[in-house]
């Protein structure tokens, strides 16, 4: 029988899974790994949302199939944010949609907008469902290269001419995972002018909307007039309020693409339980000031964690938002690249780090940290670190010979 499904084959082998299975294994020998690899919340979520959620799991009317567009007062507190935070009127009825997470919705959007052949940009590196949503689908993905100093709407337009057939969406995430960048609303008005006049969809990732700490918060491309004719915005309340295994997220934007979603779902799934999106309408309209204390542990884990392998000697951009620090591999250690440097880490300094290939191949000279430790443990890492830096022993052999001679 053949086992060479279509899909499957489409997909690559796991980046990360090498640096996992070493992390599993040295913490099985009784090894206190440290762990920045994964951008998972560590903290409680809120107490008053736990509160809602018990109280509506005790309905027993609550415990039926829920509605996979997501409840009336969710998609309406969803709309509400919209306008507190953006100034952006929503129609809950038409323009918002619950997803079971916003990764959820990224892939199933991707399998009713998309077909066999059809071409999607997607910049690099950038989140792997970004790209995989589309390539699961059966769609052909084209990389656009994005980062400091790199003109990304020339990149953009090579991209958009080498393409055929040309490309029906373009993927854009700000904050962004994993290179913490941000934009500004003239970056958004220039992208929607860019897409209305290619007759192409803008699909935003806005998952890190509430996790900033310098400047001004991230803009919404909805908030770009005329956005909402191309383009739909996933966020999520993962991070916003340590919420990442409830998996609520949301779409909002382009009615059409908001009912593409909405009859993809109607075959898939009933929506999250109802319990659930009850309480997450309790974190949208209650009380916001768990968001800063929230923002405020990050920022001052980033403050830890970067300050101090600065001062290690390892150059580390200072992110102003997001959850994590895109750090490029120390020179001396720069020809291992990304899945050797961070084996490298896991195994002299018992710290465990994201190897930015698995973002695409533009990030195989970085490594992602995520603050996801408390700043005890962070100062540890650090120490850790700081050692390893020093020490010019723990290069392979060819590697210190090769260094030697420089």
């Amino acid at each position: 029988m053949d086992t060479e499904f279509y899909r499957i084959k489409r997909l690559p082998p796991y980046v990360f899974e090498e640096v996992n299975r070493m992390k599993a294994a040295a913490r099985a020998r009784g090894e206190d790994i440290i762990d920045f690899g994964m951008g998972n919340p560590d903290n409680a979520t809120p107490p008053h949302i736990v509160a809602k959620l018990v109280e509506a799991a005790t309905n027993p009317k609550a415990h039926r199939y829920s509605s996979s567009r997501g409840v009336p007062g969710l998609r309406k507190a969803l709309s509400n944010y919209y306008g507190r935070r953006f100034g952006v009127e929503l129609d809950p009825e038409k323009e918002a949609i619950v997803t079971l997470g916003s990764k959820e919705g990224l892939a199933n959007l991707a399998m009713a907008i998309s077909a066999p052949g059809d071409t999607v940009l997607v910049p690099n590196p950038s989140y792997p469902m970004h790209a995989f949503g589309f390539i699961i689908a059966g769609a052909n993905v084209r990389s656009v290269q994005i980062g400091p100093g790199i003109d990304f709407f020339a990149g953009l337009e090579r991209a958009y001419q080498h393409s055929i057939p040309k490309p029906i969406a373009l993927i854009v995430s700000f904050p962004a995972n994993p290179t913490a960048m941000t934009v500004d609303l003239s970056f958004y008005e220039e992208m929607v002018d860019y897409a209305k006049k290619r007759n192409m969809w803008i699909i935003s990732d806005l998952a890190y909307s509430e996790i900033y700490f310098d400047g001004n918060p991230p803009p919404s491309i909805l908030q770009v007039k005329g956005a909402k004719d191309v383009a739909i915005e996933f966020t999520s309340l993962s991070k916003t309020y340590n919420m990442p295994g409830w998996r609520i997220g949301f779409g909002a934007g382009n009615p059409a693409l908001i009912g593409a979603l909405a009859r993809m779902k109607s075959y898939l799934d009933y929506g999250a339980f109802t319990p659930i999106q009850v309480a997450a309408t309790a974190a949208l309209n209650g009380p916001q000031d768990c968001v800063e204390e929230i923002r405020q542990t990050y920022k001052s884990r980033r403050d830890v964690l970067v300050k101090g392998l600065q001062a290690a000697g390892w150059n580390i951009p200072m992110p102003n938002a997001s959850m994590f620090c895109w750090a490029p591999i120390p020179e001396r250690y720069a020809h291992l690249g990304s899945v050797e440097f961070s084996k490298l880490l896991l195994r002299e300094a018992e710290v465990a780090v994201a190897p930015g290939i698995g973002f695409g191949e533009h990030g195989d000279n970085f490594v992602r940290l995520a603050f996801v430790e408390n700043e005890h443990r962070t100062r540890q890492a650090v120490k850790n670190i700081k050692k390893l830096l020093a020490t010019p022993s723990n290069l392979p052999d060819a590697s210190v010979k090769a260094a030697a001679n420089d």
